[in-house]
């Protein structure tokens, strides 16, 4: 029996996870979750997911805005696991390619990048450290 094509692409419920990731927020450790989002996928919560069977760098990302200040933060997470439920139910897989552009695109927006915000172990940063750590 004949495989579905791009089934082989299509990530299972255990790859919405960068262990990577993960580890380097356990030790809160900088330079780790810099490497981890150079080289792995990220979790982002979707305000309209992408195509369902291929959910990597698609669809419509959402970001908090503070309604006292306006300020903008994009939430990223180690593990769609660690998504507050109050936020949208759609998450996506998404590439350091993809991060990097969506930065600079919206660098004039985004004030901050929260990391788990939820935890078990959030970081936070400033959007140039981030694209700093990407083109390393």
């Amino acid at each position: 029996m004949a495989k579905k094509r791009g089934s082989a692409r299509r990530p299972k419920p255990q790859d919405f996870r960068s262990d990577a990731l993960a580890q380097a927020l356990e030790k809160q450790d900088m330079a780790a979750v810099a490497l981890s989002l150079r080289h792995g996928n990220v979790i982002v919560p979707l305000i309209k997911p992408g195509p369902r069977d291929n959910p990597l760098d698609g669809g419509e990302v959402w970001t908090y805005r503070d309604p006292d200040t306006g300020e903008v933060a994009l939430l990223l997470f180690s593990d769609a696991k660690n998504k507050p439920a109050n936020l949208p139910p759609g998450v996506g897989i998404y590439s350091p390619s993809w991060l990097k552009a969506f930065l600079i695109a919206h660098r004039d927006v985004i004030t901050t990048v929260f990391l788990d915000i939820a935890g078990p172990h959030p970081m936070q940063a400033p959007p140039a450290e981030l694209l700093k750590a990407l083109d390393d």
